[in-house]
């Protein structure tokens, strides 16, 4: 592995170390839950007014299309990623492991589904 990749579980050992030396401890499960709800509102406002019908208010400087776009979405979809694996660290989930076991119901639930759908055709 690369310096730029990191695993499930390693991501959830570096924000563990982190909330423990630097964020002094976890905020309550509840807050973190309404923080994650708050930043999938946040990635959600920039998806609808880059993809979507909304636009940026006046007020606002929009993102640059192209690469400052996609940082944008970057960003948030990371705070969400953090967000998501303090609430999986403070409830005893492995992400890894919920992640493959994931792949392996959507594999068996949902092996013939989406090619039977018409919508997709």
């Amino acid at each position: 592995m690369n310096s730029n990749e990191v695993t499930l579980p390693e991501a959830q050992q570096m924000v563990d170390q982190w909330i423990k030396t630097i964020g002094v401890r976890y905020f309550s499960e509840l807050t973190n839950l309404a923080i994650l709800t708050e930043e999938v509102g946040e990635l959600a406002r920039h998806f609808s007014r880059q993809f979507g019908d909304q636009s940026y208010r006046d007020s606002e400087t929009p993102p640059l299309s192209g690469e400052a776009g996609r940082g944008l979405l970057a960003d948030e979809m990371a705070d969400v990623l953090w967000v998501l694996i303090c609430l999986a660290n403070q409830t005893g989930v492995d992400l890894n492991k919920a992640f493959l076991k994931n792949i392996e119901k959507k594999n068996s639930r949902d092996k013939d589904r989406h090619q039977n759908n018409e919508k997709l055709k």
